[in-house]
């Protein structure tokens, strides 16, 4: 770590991941780091926090803030508050990755493009580019896209098969400033392991209950002890009525269970040891609608 604070080359800095829902974000975010620290999921939504990715490779440390997606559907209090988040985030990143799927450009992701503040230098990602069957049509897709802001560089990418990610830090390094680093050598997050709990079982509810159940659950980590290697979790999901409570439980509690054992099996490995887990159900209506509420639940 000495070398690293003495290395008058070193660049620093925070990067902020935007986008319109359900565009790669979180799975961009996590490619780059090497690490799962931000939840997927197929469902719109899934990010409800600004999470912290950091990645330090020879003489820089990338600071990845995965925002959630811009949110234009509903204006109740939790949107509203996810809204506030992504806009606070632009203004105080170093880099800004504005994220667009290829060959797809629609009023959502135009609403997002107008937020990108003139001042940061921002470079358009195009994600899920290996897709794209012809080739040709790449080209004038971002050059369209480009028209509409200044941006600092493009780098079409693939989040999933990785391709072009160490162009891309190549691109975000030249944008960052000379500064020492601020984390750790080995630190992927600044999240604490109560949190990526909750997290991963909030990815695991989208997962199996993502097509049925409403925006509107959120978890809630009750009690978190580590007892040695082991971590003790008791969680509580929170669901707006009694008919999604049986949606969650599932058929004699199998879609429970099973919530409960990939979420289990996704701790133990980002935490490198054993896991006791409890997940309960709870009905607790009106709670996305909730200004005071949503700050008692972790949302900024």
């Amino acid at each position: 770590m000495t070398e690293l604070i003495d290395n008058p080359d070193f660049r620093c800095g925070y990067i902020a991941i935007v986008g319109r829902p359900n565009v790669g974000k979180s799975t961009l975010m996590n490619a780059l780091i090497g690490a799962k620290v931000s939840i997927t999921s197929r469902k719109a939504q899934t990010t409800r926090h600004r999470i912290t990715g950091i990645q330090t490779k020879d003489n820089t440390q990338f600071v990845y803030i995965d925002t959630p997606g811009f949110q234009t559907r509903h204006s109740n209090a939790l949107n509203r508050t996810l809204n506030r988040t992504v806009t606070t985030t632009l203004t105080a990143a170093d880099v800004i990755l504005y994220i667009i799927e290829a060959g797809t450009f629609g009023p959502a992701d135009q609403q997002v493009i107008e937020l990108l503040p003139k001042n940061v230098p921002c470079i358009l990602v195009i994600n899920k580019s290996d897709r794209v069957k012809d080739k040709a049509v790449m080209m004038p897709f971002a050059q369209k896209v480009a028209a509409l802001h200044n941006f600092a560089a493009i780098v079409p990418v693939s989040a999933t098969l990785r391709f072009q990610l160490e162009n891309l830090e190549g691109e975000i390094r030249k944008y960052l400033p000379l500064n020492p680093p601020m984390f750790g050598e080995d630190d992927i997050t600044d999240r604490s392991e109560k949190f990526l709990a909750a997290e991963i079982v909030r990815e695991k509810l989208f997962r199996f209950v993502g097509d049925e159940l409403p925006y509107t659950s959120t978890v809630l980590i009750e009690k978190f002890e580590q007892e040695g290697n082991l971590r003790r979790v008791f969680v509580a999901i929170l669901v707006d009525r009694d008919g999604h409570k049986s949606m969650v439980i599932g058929n004699k509690g199998a879609r429970l269970k099973d919530i409960s054992t990939q979420s289990r099996q996704d701790m133990e490995k980002l935490f490198g040891g054993p896991v006791y887990l409890e997940i309960w159900v709870k009905v607790k209506s009106g709670w996305a609608d909730n200004e005071a509420g949503l700050r008692a639940y972790g949302y900024e």
